[in-house]
């Protein structure tokens, strides 16, 4: 095995962790009418912002170049802070089909 061969397999794994890094960066904008929405626990607000705060501190706990520690942990919360978002919301009913088109559908002549 070359240097080729190992430059090709570092592009890859460079490329993979952008990607990631660009899905996380979009999750982590879409999170942000979460975080003041009323109905979520300060718990999970909290949690968000502490793997943020770690996300981007040079502490590490598990010293590695390509940040696995540190996506999974953002990963973690905002996964907590969606759990905890859809809990808030009420359950959303479907629409009542009006009288008209039940009757249509029934086979009925009402008009």
């Amino acid at each position: 095995m070359d240097a080729t061969f190992w430059l090709t397999v570092a592009a890859i794994v460079a490329l993979g962790l952008a990607a990631a890094a660009a899905v996380l960066l979009v999750r982590v904008f879409k999170a942000r009418r979460l975080l003041l929405d009323s109905g979520i626990p300060l718990r999970d607000k909290a949690l968000f912002w502490i793997a943020v705060v770690y996300t981007v501190s040079p502490v590490d706990l598990i010293p590695d170049p390509v940040y696995l520690d540190d996506i999974g942990v953002l990963l973690l919360a905002l996964r907590s802070l969606h759990a905890a978002a859809a809990a808030a919301r009420p359950l959303v009913q479907a629409p009542a089909i009006p009288p008209h088109l039940t009757a249509r559908r029934a086979g009925g002549t009402e008009r």
